[in-house]
């Protein structure tokens, strides 16, 4: 047929050209029109991309972001879940902006972004993201089932009319909190008591040699009774979370765990690595402490601490001794008889030069402040820089107060530098010496533990020193004092193989046993 295009008059083809126009302009008013916009249905369906690299290099400071930024897009891709599941808008929306405002770590570009696809559905304009390419199906069923999972919890919740607040794990909850500087109410986990527990000891101490040393190790001695593994601290007002090495090295993924003290933290970061690894040995860990000058001199019966790290998820666990957490100096570095100035009111160098590098950061002190310790290492008071003349000061306690409240304020002062540094002061380690001192008859011959029947309800940390120089900073109260006091069956006792005969350790104490709960409540708290 001749005169149109496939056949079709000019008539036709004009009234055909009019009709699609005017089509074309309803569209695009429906569009630009809100009132009218507001009669469509949902259509909503948000995703973005999880892929947040968390394990490349850079700065404590950069990793601990990095992590928060993952944090964050995983609760907006709960979201997206809720929202393509059927949700309206505006429920979407409620729960949207209840979970943005419990997100207070520095904002990245990644951030940005999220927020910026939240507050556009709030309009009821949203726009759909793609997800980032190449990502495998397995990992995108793998990561819609988690967001699916947080999506029933929140329905959940709303349903019931709690906050969707309750839906946070404990530890992205302290995480946030902590970082703002906020104060939550949280578990008290120095009240409570301890109970049997049939799945008790967390590792072996026949098997853990790697890390464990031998003379902490009472399985290893003649020691016959061992009930004392047997027992787990119960906080009274609250479960206190399961340690678990895997989920342990996830939560510290490329973060650095610093232990800084005397033997006792020393204690503490042995009983630490068995934990993670369950006492088994295992070749998967690095010694990087080349990294932080911890290594073996020249005529030093051990190095000043050690660093490991867990390449699988590039987890780092070091100690450093520091007995008394202030910095000692030769006066003449070049006379080996020389004496040590003590600073009471300087942090230890190895804090001052490292502290940029841990993501957690434990403290203790305590027993190595008598006057036999400081006339044996030949320490001498400064204060200043120069000696101290203050007669106040001059006593032991006094001089212990000093430390514990100078090392905790600067402390405090570095932690708006690295926001996402957490320290933590550990409350002193309790002795168990009756009828005599260690080297008086002392003894701690107990196996039935005192703890028996009794529970610590006291609200204030027994350490009354260590509570008062944290309060009112942002360094946070290990708080094991109480706990431990009721353990006097605990300590190696006469089975040490390094005391001399008729002198017991009553002041450390058998590994497994009592420093492992220091470091579950540690893992509760980060």
């Amino acid at each position: 047929m001749k005169g149109g295009l496939n056949g079709l008059k000019g008539k036709e083809i004009s009234l055909i050209s009019i009709v699609l126009m005017s089509a074309t302009i309803l569209i695009w008013t429906w569009e630009k029109t809100p009132g009218l916009t507001s009669f469509l249905p949902p259509q909503t369906q948000l995703q973005l991309s999880s892929d947040v690299d968390v394990g490349g290099g850079g700065s404590p400071l950069a990793k601990t972001e990095s992590t928060s930024e993952q944090g964050e897009l995983q609760l907006t891709q709960t979201f997206s879940a809720e929202s393509s599941s059927g949700r309206s808008i505006d429920e979407s929306h409620i729960i949207s902006t209840t979970l943005t405002e419990q997100i207070h770590s520095k904002v990245s570009n990644e951030k940005t972004e999220a927020k910026e696809v939240l507050e556009a559905g709030n309009n009821h304009n949203a726009q759909t993201l793609s997800s980032q390419e190449n990502i495998s199906e397995e990992r995108h069923q793998e990561e819609g089932k988690e967001a699916s999972n947080e999506a029933n919890i929140i329905t959940d919740l709303v349903a019931s009319n709690q906050s969707p607040q309750r839906s946070y794990s404990d530890d992205r909850k302290n995480n946030e909190d902590w970082n703002n500087g906020t104060e939550r109410k949280a578990c008290n986990y120095a009240k409570g008591k301890w109970v049997p527990d049939n799945n008790r000891p967390l590792y072996s101490g026949f098997e853990c040699k790697q890390w464990l040393s031998s003379m902490w190790a009472c399985r290893l001695t003649q020691r016959t009774d061992f009930a004392y593994e047997n027992l787990r601290w119960q906080p009274r007002d609250c479960q206190m979370e399961e340690f678990e090495g895997s989920k342990f090295l996830r939560r510290m993924q490329n973060k650095t765990l610093a232990f800084v003290g005397d033997s006792l933290g020393r204690q503490q970061f042995q009983s630490l690595m068995c934990m993670i690894t369950g006492g088994k040995e295992t070749a998967d860990v690095e010694d990087v402490g080349n990294e932080y000058g911890l290594v073996l001199t020249e005529g030093a019966a051990r190095p000043n601490g050690w660093a490991y790290r867990f390449p699988s998820t590039h987890t780092t666990i070091l100690y450093y001794w520091s007995a008394t957490l202030c910095d000692i100096e030769p006066i003449d570095a070049n006379n080996p008889n020389t004496d040590h100035a003590m600073h009471l009111d300087r942090p230890p160098a190895f804090l001052r030069q490292f502290i940029h590098k841990f993501d957690v950061l434990v403290l203790n002190t305590g027993h190595h402040w008598n006057r036999g310790k400081l006339k044996g290492n030949r320490w001498v008071m400064h204060v200043g820089g120069v000696p101290n003349t203050d007669k106040k000061i001059a006593v032991i306690w006094g001089a212990k107060n000093l430390t514990i409240h100078s090392v905790v304020s600067w402390v405090n002062s570095q932690l708006p530098k690295y926001p996402g540094l957490k320290a933590f002061f550990r409350t002193i380690s309790p002795r168990h010496f009756f009828g005599g001192e260690w080297n008086t008859g002392g003894s701690c011959n107990n196996t039935t533990p005192m703890s028996i029947g009794k529970e610590i309800l006291d609200e204030e940390s027994t350490d009354q020193n260590a509570a008062h120089a944290v309060k009112g900073t942002g360094v946070k109260l290990l708080d094991i004092t109480a706990i431990s006091q009721l353990r006097d069956e605990g300590h190696i006792s006469r089975f040490s193989i390094t005391a001399k005969p008729g002198m017991q350790d009553c002041l450390h104490w058998c590994l497994p046993g009592v420093p492992d709960t220091w470091n579950e409540i540690l893992f509760a708290q980060i």
